[in-house]
């Protein structure tokens, strides 16, 4: 399916109110739409931890623990070093830098779906399983509700919270992050305001605990907003916590620097009730290829980064959130 078709298809499910499930890749070239009604019994989707969708046979597991074969330092630092010569250049400040981690487990990605707990998860056949934190944004009752998330720390270091909340690199990467979502919500609906700022949400992984920093973002809806859900969709893609700024040109630059598509690696998930609709953003993300797989993370690099921080930070990122 196009991107157009998508979107036009989006417009009638929203307008008829229609439940259905969409899942949007990065670069919008194969996006999926599904009725509620006719999702294949190979897709398996949550969100806000309440199942939807078809159910799995409950299963009780240990935590899913894998070994990280990781990029070497070296590659990462070529990516790197060209992320910075196009931030010295000016055509960006601040730029999501992704890749992809081989692991080994004994889990299936079934398993590791129904182990994980996450506000988004989405098993897609045999080929990805996601287990995302992130919305990417929410309307309910005429308004629409983004949450830009930037800033991890481990929470086993001593005084974490304070040392996240302080870091001067994290606030800027932050408060772009939290501009640039304003300037996107601002295209679709009005009255746009940050409701809360830099708050941090606690998460327990398989690997080590982290503590991750959000915003929310809040405008108001044209009254006829569901007539056009696609339109409003395909707008605000792909979502600018895993971009950057300025949006247009980054995606540029990440496409001539990254080694590889995203594909659906932070694109996003969609589900609409009839009424409201909730989404998604597709990080934390393991993916099949062959007899591999493949464990997906980044980070967010400005002219304040440390290329050995933000290769950490791409390891810390690299886990199961499981209790």
């Amino acid at each position: 399916m196009t991107s157009q078709k998508a979107q036009s298809h989006l417009n009638e499910l929203g307008a008829s109110g229609t439940p259905f499930l969409a899942i949007i890749d990065f670069e919008m070239e194969q996006p999926l739409v599904f009725p509620l009604s006719r999702i294949p019994a190979d897709i398996h989707f949550q969100i806000g931890g309440l199942p939807k969708g078809t159910a799995l046979d409950s299963e009780d597991l240990a935590p899913a623990p894998f070994d990280k074969n990781a990029i070497k330092m070296e590659q990462y630092a070529i990516e790197y070093g060209k992320v910075q010569e196009s931030i010295q250049n000016g055509d960006t400040y601040l730029l999501n830098l992704t890749n992809k981690c081989k692991i080994s487990t004994s889990f299936s990605l079934k398993q590791i779906y129904h182990a994980s707990k996450a506000k988004y998860k989405l098993l897609y056949k045999d080929q990805f399983v996601v287990f995302s934190p992130e919305c990417f944004v929410k309307m309910e009752n005429g308004i629409i509700s983004s949450y830009p998330m930037k800033g991890t720390i481990d929470a086993s270091i001593p005084n974490a919270e304070n040392i996240l909340l302080s870091d001067a690199k994290e606030k800027a990467e932050h408060a772009t992050i939290v501009d640039l979502i304003r300037n996107d919500l601002s295209r679709v609906s009005d009255n746009v305001h940050v409701k809360r700022y830099r708050y941090l949400d606690y998460l327990a992984t398989n690997d080590k605990n982290i503590y991750q920093m959000s915003s929310e973002v809040q405008g108001i809806l044209p009254d006829n907003y569901r007539d056009h859900l696609g339109d409003i969709l395909f707008s605000l893609l792909p979502a600018g916590s895993i971009s950057g700024a300025p949006k247009n040109k980054t995606i540029e630059i990440i496409k001539n620097t990254e080694a590889q598509k995203r594909g659906y690696y932070t694109g996003v998930m969609v589900h609409f009730d009839g009424a409201n609709l909730d989404s998604g953003v597709l990080i934390r993300f393991i993916e099949k290829d062959g007899d591999h797989l493949f464990f997906r993370s980044g980070g967010g690099i400005t002219y304040q980064s440390s290329m050995e921080r933000e290769y950490q930070e791409l390891m810390d990122k690299i886990y199961v959130p499981v209790a």
